[in-house]
């Protein structure tokens, strides 16, 4: 994955990164409810797993945020052209293994989703947490389908950890009868702040729309 260097100290933010920096806990996050009814009545209809769909969407609408492909490397900041995902796989022993699916935008859904599907069972069969080379470029997904939850606090490696993670629960119908989702997005604040997590879920609106319309 190609990236390029941004130079912090002609940045508009160079004293917000300055401050959170080497803060003690320097993440953010933020849960939001996302309506995804229509997405789970295409996905029903094509046959799709719900999961890995929704995880193209996530990477999709985090891709089109500059701020959540950037990422701390030493004394430097570096920006992805685009970044891949590494999200847990169930195991039936209980536990879980890390699994590696690419998001080129160029890929139609249908070979996406023939990727995703040969991707899962080659990690189920390997049943690793070890990461792929590359996890600098990742976003850090998982899920907890089995609660629709309010708030999650999740970990992080330390002040240097800048991957993006994203979670998300349970979908249950709420008194309209939408199909409503808890979906968390955790940052660096160093490097990201409200304006640009309030700009994925934007975006993640926008991906959920424009797929189902396409499909309608």
């Amino acid at each position: 994955m190609t990236y390029r260097e941004i130079d912090m100290s002609a940045s508009p933010r160079k004293a917000h990164f300055d401050h959170f920096r080497h803060a003690p806990d320097p993440h953010v996050g933020l849960t939001v409810d996302v309506d995804v009814t229509d997405f789970v009545q295409l996905c029903k209809s094509k046959g799709w797993p719900f999961y890995p769909a929704f995880i193209r969407i996530a990477a999709q609408a985090a891709n089109a945020v500059p701020e959540l492909r950037r990422r701390i490397r030493g004394e430097r900041v570096v920006e992805y052209e685009r970044c891949d995902s590494s999200h847990i796989e169930l195991l039936d022993n209980g536990a879980y293994c890390y699994c590696t699916l690419r998001h080129d935008p160029a890929q139609s859904w249908e070979d996406y989703m023939a990727c995703a599907a040969a991707a899962r069972e080659a990690a189920r069969a390997g049943a690793s947490i070890e990461e792929d080379e590359d996890v600098e470029g990742l976003y850090f997904i998982s899920t907890v389908p089995w609660l629709h939850y309010r708030s999650l606090y999740q970990p992080n490696y330390g002040p240097e950890a800048s991957n993006p993670a994203i979670t998300w629960g349970k979908y249950e119908p709420d008194p309209r009868g939408r199909l409503m989702m808890p979906l968390t997005l955790l940052c660096h604040h160093s490097l990201v702040d409200g304006l640009q997590i309030a700009a994925f879920y934007k975006e993640v609106e926008a991906c959920l729309k424009r797929i189902t319309s396409q499909n309608t």
